[in-house]
């Protein structure tokens, strides 16, 4: 058997244990996906939705952790979007290589896979006791932002350098300067995968919890966070609350843990789903 054949064999093997493991993991998430659905699915209608958090199980509900989800995915977007596209962009179209730009660019890559118990941490000495925010939603989008931050830069980055430079020389052929250039050419070629890059970074803020657990974020709220500065609580801390609970001769909080769970899962998966369906509208309008 020659070396030529060996290498075949090989490559062979470790696709089929490669397509093994790939089975297993999604064997592995559809038992606990039937099982969470199994047990909760019931429970998932308007009343849990609408409901307060109860010490009865069964009137339970999600309403106030639901908002302040809302609440804070959308000041972490408001916050770390325009920082993160713009800095993408800076370090793609303007800055020159140097030994900083290397550094900075090493950092960027590192921070992007920093235990996100770290951010909680600096985000309870900069916005909750330095600049006095406190435990409110700001502190906590303050925080995810920069927890996302580097994932938002990374994506942007590699969606402007998808771009054909060609296109950059042609805008320039017709007279445009660099800002024009980035503004009607780059950045409209390049927004599917920035904008897929934006909605995977928040889906994985979506799903925090240790930040916000350092922080000081509440995890049993009976009101309704009415501004940037109320003390709130999000669906994963409200559904690591119940999951702690025992069993009650009102009914099990396993049942509502499981619908809680659900209702994250939906949310993540709708804004996955977005993300897929603007990244395959924008390669089939941007044709280079």
């Amino acid at each position: 058997m020659t070396n030529a054949d060996k290498n075949r064999i090989k490559d062979k093997m470790f696709g089929y244990f490669g397509m093994a493991c790939t089975f297993f993991g999604i064997f592995m998430l559809l038992i606990f996906l039937s099982d969470i659905v199994i047990s909760g699915w019931q429970k998932v209608d308007f009343d849990f939705l609408s409901s307060f958090p109860s010490s009865r199980p069964k009137k339970a509900g999600i309403y106030p952790a639901l908002i302040g989800t809302l609440w804070i995915l959308g000041l972490t977007a408001i916050i770390a979007l325009p920082i993160g596209i713009a800095a993408g962009v800076y370090f793609e179209e303007y800055a020159k290589k140097s030994k900083m730009a290397n550094f900075l660019e090493i950092n960027l890559a590192n921070l992007a896979g920093v235990p996100s118990i770290i951010y909680g941490l600096l985000g309870l000495q900069i916005f909750v006791r330095t600049l006095n925010f406190g435990t409110s939603i700001l502190s906590g989008a303050c925080t995810l932002a920069l927890l996302i931050l580097p994932i938002i830069i990374v994506s942007t980055r590699e969606a402007l350098k998808a771009v054909p430079d060609s296109i950059r020389q042609a805008s320039y052929g017709m007279g445009a300067n660099t800002w024009q250039t980035i503004w009607h050419q780059v950045l409209p070629a390049s927004s599917g995968g920035i904008i897929t890059g934006i909605i995977l970074a928040i889906s994985r803020a979506i799903g925090e919890t240790a930040p916000l657990i350092v922080i000081g974020a509440a995890t049993y709220i009976t009101y309704i966070p009415e501004d940037a500065m109320s003390n709130f609580t999000v669906l994963p801390m409200q559904i690591y609350d119940w999951v702690g609970m025992p069993e009650t001769p009102d009914g099990d909080y396993k049942t509502i843990s499981s619908a809680g769970i659900i209702v994250l899962l939906m949310i993540t998966f709708l804004l996955n789903g977005i993300a897929v369906f603007l990244r395959n509208r924008w390669q089939k309008k941007v044709k280079w």
